[in-house]
């Protein structure tokens, strides 16, 4: 009996010693169900050359998604500290006062700092990828009173899923392997303690909250959710992450990055970033350098695979409240038509052309389908994610490749003329219009239709088809003369004596505006006589050179969307999608997860900035405050709240919301203001639209 007793008591004291005594695999697995990180970045960046194929994002004070080799492809959760002087644990992104600076305004790179309230302690991290090497590198000062420790977190999630990882350790190096993909995290001082655990039960976060220091020491965790943690060495190193396609080759990225050096490899990172900016267009001093910015940041979504796939967002909506356990998770890492060419129309007023030629390519080439329609979204490879019928993305191509001058035989007769006869044969009425959620007549899809139409017209009569152009513009003209007829009420509840003499609506299930259809707006937005529902979408008609700005209906509409769905913060006025929309956080400000209250976005400031210009008014007003949503990184969001009343949530009237920052759609939305106030037009107007139906006669034609 005394004898079990005593293997007994050896037992205990064995699973109490530190892992590297009791076993080298970490128990627990697979762990914690993973689940990704908040959508509203503060910074993005990557090398501006395409031979590094890694990009990072920063939030809350940390590496959060980091992406290899391809922009819809993340592979990690977050990397941050943590500090402890063997009584207290203070975890970085949660405990901690956080800052971020950009440290040059040509070029993506940024500091965070870190710091506890009492001023104990303070975290300085500047991070660049190796323009030549598949490596992120974090230069990390730690300054602090004797006594405390930091040590590192790393979580990653390879291949789109924090499932079915495995971390290794080799030498001084952590490393985690899924099939296809590794990353190996280094330091030039070394580390003096590292471990593979599962989340949850066996990682660095758990062993540290329980022992205030590093005790579980395990050298493998298998196939799930895996946390990698280290003690740093020193008061100053570099931290380098490197990624292949094996261990072994991510591990020989960052050591050879290491090698190089942080300032070699930063200074060189900062010249790439320096050419870029020097070739954009010069505009107005006080707007010069968030315009680089924008315009950085847009060439940052670009894939470097797939080139000319500019994915719509580096963020994951709400992405905190977004299971990462499947790798079918595509956030807004996906390349939705539309976005793409709001992306590429602000890239060649930007002054980079090739971008925008490179993302008519990749349209056409990559995400057109044979019968000359596209997908609602997809992956860069092309491959569709969701499979809406969205009619403006079918059309703005079209619109594009005019503005581009492609008129050559092959874009004519393998493109353009498929998609034109697609649209013909379906609109103008569609399955989904831009928000994506319901079918009918959209004043906006509509717009798109007709002026890709009439492009079209002119590209098929550089290439003798003079019957197919003809076609196309009789559909146009058709289109054009009943926009009115169809997406009109002159029986609606909203603007007062204006609603007898008609607004438009956001879309009409069918060709009658006034039959009182109720309209189930989605997300939880409730069910509503689509009379009384509106969005400034119209606006899309004198955008693209359909109707003029001093057009009666517009006016009225105007003055409707004024009352109904703008919003005057304080940092400048902005409006809804639309009344009763239910895309966004929720009451109290808790995470869109199939319902709530939508805010407002900034480019619709920069789309009545737009409208503004054409009227020949001044709109500086509406891209000051485009300018003040944006974030301490520069980056402008989706979505900004839209409430002076405080929440658990800690948003700020004025500012951006957990949903997607930054949104390349409103970064090319500011970048297009900038310059449409500077020459006093609309630039991205394609002119031949606008001299067929507000020029009638004229053969004066010209491109951007």
């Amino acid at each position: 009996m005394r004898v079990k007793r005593f293997f007994f008591f050896v037992a205990i004291c064995v699973m109490n010693l530190p892992g590297v005594l009791r076993g080298q695999v970490a128990p627990g697995a697979p762990g914690a169900i993973p689940m990704w990180t908040a959508g509203s970045k503060e910074a993005v960046g990557t090398a501006s050359n395409t031979e590094s194929h890694v990009w990072f994002t920063l939030q809350g004070g940390i590496l959060t998604e980091v992406y290899y080799p391809r922009l819809d492809t993340a592979d990690v959760h977050s990397l941050e500290f943590a500090v402890s002087d063997g009584k207290t644990v203070w975890i970085e992104s949660k405990d901690m006062l956080h800052s971020l600076s950009s440290i040059d305004e040509n070029a993506l790179l940024y500091r965070q700092t870190s710091n506890d309230p009492t001023g104990h302690f303070k975290i300085v991290k500047t991070y660049v990828t190796d323009p030549h090497r598949d490596t992120l590198l974090i230069d990390v000062a730690f300054s602090a009173k004797a006594g405390y420790s930091l040590y590192a977190l790393y979580d990653p999630s390879l291949n789109n899923s924090g499932y079915g990882d495995t971390a290794s350790t080799q030498g001084d190096a952590l490393l985690a392997e899924k099939a296809g993909i590794a990353s190996a995290l280094v330091s030039s001082n070394g580390f003096t303690q590292i471990t593979n655990g599962f989340a949850g039960a066996s990682d660095g976060y758990t062993d540290l909250l329980l022992h205030r220091r590093l005790t579980w020491l395990y050298t493998r965790a298998e196939n799930g959710n895996v946390i990698q943690a280290a003690k740093l060495d020193g008061a100053h190193c570099t931290l380098a992450l490197g990624f292949g396609a094996t261990s072994a080759s991510a591990l020989e990225n960052a050591r050879a990055s290491l090698k190089s050096g942080f300032s070699s490899i930063s200074a060189d990172y900062a010249k790439g970033w320096h050419d870029y900016a020097s070739s954009l267009r010069h505009v107005d001093t006080r707007y010069a350098v968030p315009f680089r910015r924008a315009a950085m940041t847009l060439k940052a979504h670009e894939d470097k695979t797939f080139r000319g796939a500019m994915v719509a967002s580096m963020s994951i909506p709400w992405g905190f409240a977004v299971k990462a356990d499947a790798r079918g998770v595509g956030g807004y890492h996906l390349i939705w038509a539309r976005d793409l060419y709001e992306v590429a129309t602000a890239m060649l007023v930007a002054g980079d052309r090739a971008a925008a030629e490179r993302a008519l390519d990749y349209l056409f080439n990559v995400q057109q389908k044979p019968d000359g329609s596209f997908p609602q979204n997809s992956w860069l490879d092309g491959k569709p994610y969701w499979t809406a019928l969205q009619m403006d993305e079918i059309s703005y191509p079209m619109i594009l490749a005019w503005q581009l001058g492609k008129t050559d035989a092959a874009t004519w007769q393998n493109h353009i003329r498929p998609e034109a006869e697609f649209v013909v044969a379906h609109g103008p009425a569609t399955q989904q219009e831009r928000w994506e959620e319901v079918s009918g007549y959209s004043p906006s899809t509509i717009a798109a239709e007709i002026a890709g139409l009439v492009c079209a017209a002119d590209i098929a009569r550089s290439n003798g088809a003079n019957s197919d152009a003809d076609r196309y513009v009789k559909t146009a003209d058709d289109w054009a003369g009943n926009v009115e007829n169809w997406t009109v009420t002159t029986s609606g509840h909203l603007g007062g004596e204006l609603a007898r003499q008609g607004y438009y609506i956001r879309v009409n299930n069918n060709t009658d505006p006034n039959d009182g259809y109720q309209l189930d707006v989605r997300n939880g937005g409730g069910i509503w006589d689509e009379r009384d529902v509106v969005d400034a979408g119209f606006l899309e008609l004198v955008r693209l050179g359909i109707r003029p700005a001093d057009d009666p209906a517009i006016e009225r509409s105007i003055k409707v969307i004024d009352a109904t769905i703008r919003v005057q913060t304080p940092n400048g006025a902005s409006f809804y999608r639309y009344n009763h929309d239910g895309y966004g956080e929720t009451l109290f400000g808790g995470p869109w997860t199939g319902q709530g209250r939508g805010r407002v976005w900034p480019i619709f400031t920069g789309e009545r900035g737009e409208y503004e210009v054409a009227r020949g008014r001044d709109a500086t007003s509406y891209l000051d405050a485009m300018s003040l949503f944006a974030n301490s990184g520069g980056m402008i969001p989706e979505q900004i709240w839209d409430q002076a009343d405080p929440t658990e949530s800690h948003f700020v009237f004025g500012s951006g919301t957990g949903s997607a920052t930054p949104l390349a759609w409103s970064m090319a939305q500011f970048i297009r203001l900038v310059v449409c106030i500077e020459e006093k037009r609309i630039v991205e107007q394609p002119a031949i639209v606008a001299s067929h139906f507000l020029q009638p006669g004229s053969q004066k034609i010209s491109r951007p």
